[in-house]
C-alpha cells in the first residue's frame, strides 16, 4: 500500500469514529447539522473539489459531480446521516480502487522490470559503467554473474548460465558459449563473459519489449471504445432523468417534494457508470499483463477481441512450424561402406565451407576429421576434395555425373547429399530442416480451442511441405509462394472467412507483409527478424509456437470478464434505478449499487492478472 493509500486509509477510519460518534450522540437541529457536515467536509472535501475543478475544465458528469449532488441533496432535505455515510462508503471503493489498480500495474511494472541501469565497458583496462545507449555496435562489453545485460550481442570469450524468464516466461535457464547470441534483458547467473554488442540500445531486445508494453494501452479494444463513449452521453441523461424523477413524481403521487428529491438522489447516485468505465479498462490492462507473464507480448487490447474469435490459423513453414535450420537426419550406406565411413568422409571434404548443408555435416560429426586434405568448392554443385591423397566428392546428382560416378538417384523429397569416394558412390546423406518438437501439440491444442482450420503458406517445395503437413496434421497447404503469393492467398482467407478472424504466424523478414495483412500477425519474438516482430500485433517471446493457443486461451477468458463486468454491472444498477424512481430503494442500496458493484467487478477484472 503507498503512503497516499495509507493517508486515506487513516482518514476513512477517523470519520467512521466521528460518523458513529455524532449518530450516537443526541444531537438535534444544527447542532445535529454542524456535527455530520464537518465529518462530511473531512471525508467528501477532496471529492467536492474535483467535482469543482473539473466543472471548470468541461468535465461536468462524471463520478465526483453524482457524488457531490447527491450527498448535498441528502443534506439539503435533512438526511444528515446518509450524506455522510454515502460520502464515506464511496472513499472505501476509491480506497479499493486505487489499490487494486495499483496491484495491477505493480504486477506488470515488475514482470517488465528489465531495463538495464548500465554497461560495462573496458577502457584503459579499467571497466568503466556506462549508460547502455552509448555503447555503439561493435563495441565489447563485461557481464558480470548477477547484472543484467544490457545490450543485444555474441559472446566472445567465457561461459554461462543466463535467465531468460522475463522475456520468455520460460523458468530453464540456458547456457551460453563463445559464439552464442546472448539478449539484453536477461540475468547473467553464473560466469563473466565479454560480448560483442551487435545492436545499439534502440533496436535491442529490451527496448523494443519495453515499447510495446507500454504502448500497447494506446490501442483500445472495441468494448473499451464503446464503455468510454457511452459514459459521456450515460451521465447527462441520467441527471436530465433525476430531475424528471423529482419534479414529475410528486405531480402523479402527491407526495412531498422532500420525498421525491430524496428518490431523485438515490437515482443520481445508482447511475454512477463507474464499474464499467474502470473495470472494463482495468481487464483487459491485465490480460496484457498476465500475456506477458507467459511471455506473449499483446500490442494491444484491441487484438484481444479478433484472437477470441480466430477461425484460422495460418503458418509459415520455415523457423515457424520447423527449426530453420539443416541437419542429418539420416545417412545410407552403399557398396560395402557403413555409415560412420561416410559420414566422416563427407565431414572431413566439408571441414572449410561455409555453406549451411556443409555446416550441417560438419557439426554432425562428432569424430574427429581428417585434417590433410585440399578442397576446391564447385558452386551449385558441392565439393571435390583430395583426402589421405583418394578424391572424395560430396553434392548433387549434377557433380555426381560430372565425375562420372555410377549410382541411382534418390527421390527423397529432401535434400540429398551424395558421396563418393575413389571414384565409388558409397552412400547418399539426407538433409532437412526438422520439425520443432513442440509444433505437432501446437497445432492440435489450436483445433482443441476452436480453430476451424490450419493452413500452411511456404515458399518451401511442394512434397517437402506436403511431408511437415502430414506429420503435423495440418488441413491445407500452399507451397513454392513468393511473399507477395502469400498476402495474395491470405486475403482470399479473410475474404472467405465468415464471423470470425484469421491468424498469421511467421518470423522472417519475407513474413512481414503477411503479418500486417493479417487480423492478428503474431511473430515469433526470440529469434525472428526485426522486420516480422515490427510488423506483428503479438510476439511470441520464446518462440514456442504453443504460445498461439495461449494468446487465444488468455484473450477468451480476458473478454469473458469484461462480458461478465458489463452485465453484472447493468443488471445491478438496472433493478435498484427501478426501485430508487419508484421510491423503493434506500440510500444504502444506491451506494452499494455504485461503490459495491466496482470494487466487485474490479476485483473480478484483477483475475486477468493471474493466467496459468
Amino acid at each position: 500500500m503507498t503512503n497516499k493509500q495509507k493517508k486515506i486509509l487513516k482518514k476513512i477510519i477517523i470519520s467512521f469514529i466521528l460518523f458513529i460518534t455524532a449518530s450516537i450522540l443526541p444531537f438535534e437541529g444544527v447542532v445535529a447539522f454542524v456535527a455530520f457536515f464537518a465529518v462530511y467536509l473531512f471525508i467528501g472535501g477532496d471529492i467536492l473539489l474535483k467535482a469543482v475543478r473539473n466543472i471548470f475544465h468541461g468535465n461536468v458528469f462524471d463520478e465526483n459531480f453524482l457524488m457531490a449532488i447527491a450527498t448535498i441533496g441528502a443534506f439539503a432535505i435533512g438526511e444528515y446521516a446518509e450524506g455522510v455515510f454515502v460520502m464515506l462508503f464511496f472513499q472505501v471503493g476509491e480506497l479499493l480502487e486505487s489499490y487494486a489498480v495499483g496491484k495491477s500495474r505493480k504486477s506488470i511494472t515488475s514482470l517488465m522490470n528489465i531495463r538495464p541501469d548500465y554497461a560495462n565497458v573496458l577502457k584503459d583496462g579499467e571497466l568503466v559503467a556506462v549508460a547502455p545507449a552509448t555503447v555503439r555496435i561493435g563495441d565489447e562489453i563485461i557481464i558480470k554473474a548477477g547484472e543484467r545485460v544490457p545490450l543485444d550481442g555474441i559472446v566472445v570469450d567465457g561461459t554461462t548460465t543466463v535467465d531468460t524468464s522475463a522475456l520468455t516466461g520460460e523458468a530453464i535457464p540456458q547456457e551460453l558459449s563463445k559464439g552464442d547470441t546472448i539478449v539484453s534483458g536477461c540475468v547473467n547467473l553464473s560466469g563473466t563473459v565479454t560480448v560483442k554488442v551487435t545492436k545499439e540500445f534502440g533496436e535491442s531486445t529490451v527496448s523494443k519489449i519495453l515499447d510495446l508494453v507500454e504502448n500497447a494501452a494506446m490501442k483500445k479494444a472495441h468494448t473499451e471504445n464503446f464503455i468510454t463513449k457511452f459514459s459521456k452521453y450515460y451521465t447527462p441523461f441520467v441527471v436530465l432523468a433525476a430531475v424528471c424523477v423529482a419534479s414529475i413524481g410528486p405531480l402523479f403521487t402527491g407526495d412531498a417534494f422532500s420525498v421525491w428529491i430524496k428518490n431523485a438522489l438515490i437515482f443520481l447516485v445508482v447511475s454512477c457508470p463507474c464499474a464499467l468505465v474502470i473495470s472494463v479498462p482495468m481487464a483487459f490492462f491485465g490480460g496484457i499483463g498476465g500475456a506477458s507473464r507467459c511471455g506473449i507480448l499483446v500490442k494491444g487490447s484491441n487484438y484481444f477481441e479478433l484472437l477470441a474469435k480466430a477461425r484460422i490459423v495460418a503458418l509459415d513453414k520455415t523457423g515457424t512450424l520447423t527449426k530453420g535450420k539443416f541437419s542429418v537426419c539420416e545417412v545410407i550406406a552403399e557398396n560395402g561402406y557403413d555409415k560412420e565411413t561416410v559420414l566422416k568422409l563427407a565431414a572431413s571434404a566439408e571441414k572449410y565451407t561455409l555453406h549451411p548443408i556443409g555446416i550441417s555435416i560438419r557439426e554432425s560429426y562428432t569424430g574427429t576429421v581428417t585434417d590433410d586434405i585440399e578442397t576446391t568448392e564447385i558452386a551449385g554443385k558441392g565439393i571435390k576434395a583430395e583426402v589421405d591423397g583418394k578424391i572424395v566428392c560430396v553434392g548433387n546428382i549434377s557433380l555426381m555425373y560430372d565425375e562420372k560416378i555410377e549410382l541411382q538417384p534418390s527421390d527423397d523429397a529432401r535434400s540429398v547429399v551424395y558421396v563418393s569416394y575413389d571414384g565409388i558412390y558409397i552412400g547418399r546423406i539426407i538433409i532437412a530442416d526438422t520439425v520443432k518438437d513442440t509444433s505437432a501439440k501446437a497445432i492440435s491444442v489450436l483445433k482443441d480451442s476452436g480453430v476451424e482450420s490450419t493452413v500452411m503458406l511456404t515458399g518451401d517445395k511442394e512434397e517437402i511441405a506436403l511431408t511437415v503437413a502430414e506429420e503435423l496434421g495440418i488441413d491445407k497447404v500452399y507451397s513454392s509462394l513468393l511473399p507477395n503469393e502469400k498476402v495474395n492467398i491470405l486475403e482470399d482467407i479473410i475474404a472467405s472467412t465468415q464471423n470470425g478472424s484469421v491468424i498469421y504466424v511467421g518470423d522472417g523478414i519475407n513474413d512481414a507483409p503477411v503479418l500486417a495483412r493479417a487480423d492478428v500477425g503474431i511473430g515469433m519474438g526470440a529469434f525472428g527478424s526485426d522486420a516480422a516482430i515490427e510488423a506483428a500485433d503479438v510476439v511470441l517471446m520464446d518462440d514456442d509456437l504453443n504460445g498461439v493457443a495461449k494468446a487465444i486461451k488468455i484473450s477468451k477468458k480476458t473478454l469473458a470478464i469484461v462480458h461478465e463486468n458489463i452485465v453484472f454491472s447493468l443488471a445491478i444498477k438496472g433493478i435498484v434505478l427501478i426501485l430508487g424512481a419508484f421510491g423503493i430503494a434506500q440510500m444504502w442500496q444506491a451506494v452499494f449499487a455504485d461503490v459495491g458493484v466496482s470494487c466487485i467487478a474490479i476485483l473480478n477484472a484483477m483475475r486477468t492478472l493471474k493466467t496459468k
